[in-house]
């Protein structure tokens, strides 16, 4: 069982996420909170799996709440929800350890994929929002990767390009358990979380650049 963690001030928002996650077999609310004060307090009482956390709250806002989630020994995940998918606040939560992001007018089905897919170790970026964000704000130049391999290179080179472990394996005529051997070994290498913080420090890095 997937347990999960709502933080919004609206409750009308919380209400539509817990009757879409309380839908499914494999997933149980465990708690709400209305604001990042309480999205903290709330996490570290529950430890639910994923939170789903509004980056515009009163008192602590979004990004500041999941610094402080994240900044624990934790196996809470976070996926951030926000209202404009041009918000340059997106990109600090992303950088604070957030696991990805969708507009709140994603379809219920999007955010239970969504759900699923970061509880698995994956990362979610809104597909509406990706191209943008990182052409944005994800200016090269701004961080330093230790050396890596040629292998290392375009491992993480086609992860920032959004390809799956299996379409990475059929590209680099691998098995996808090698490849999944591989990408973790990468992400211990930069000290990435997941693919999110990998495709972020890949385009800060310079290692990718946007448009190419």
């Amino acid at each position: 069982m997937i347990t999960v963690l709502i933080c919004d001030d609206a409750p009308i928002v919380r209400m539509g996420l817990r009757m879409a996650v309380e839908s499914e077999p494999d997933l149980s609310v465990v708690g709400e909170a209305a604001d990042g004060a309480e999205a903290v307090a709330a996490t570290k009482e529950l430890q639910p799996d994923v939170v789903l956390l509004d980056i515009r709250m009163p008192r602590v806002d979004g990004i500041e709440a999941a610094r402080q989630i994240l900044a624990e020994d934790t196996k809470t995940r976070v996926l951030v929800l926000t209202t404009y998918d041009h918000d340059d606040n997106v990109y600090a939560a992303l950088r604070a350890g957030a696991s990805g992001f969708l507009v709140k007018d994603a379809p219920p089905e999007h955010v239970i994929e969504a759900i699923r897919a970061i509880d698995a170790g994956d990362a979610v970026l809104s597909p509406s929002v990706t191209r943008r964000l990182l052409d944005t704000v994800a200016l090269p130049g701004g961080v330093k990767l230790p050396e890596l391999s040629e292998q290392d290179s375009r491992l993480l080179r086609l992860i920032a390009k959004g390809r799956t472990n299996a379409e990475i394996a059929a590209e680099l005529d691998l098995t996808p358990a090698t490849v999944k051997t591989y990408v973790s070994r990468l992400f211990t290498k930069i000290n990435a979380r997941d693919r999110t913080q990998a495709v972020v420090l890949a385009y800060e890095s310079g290692l990718v650049r946007p448009g190419s």
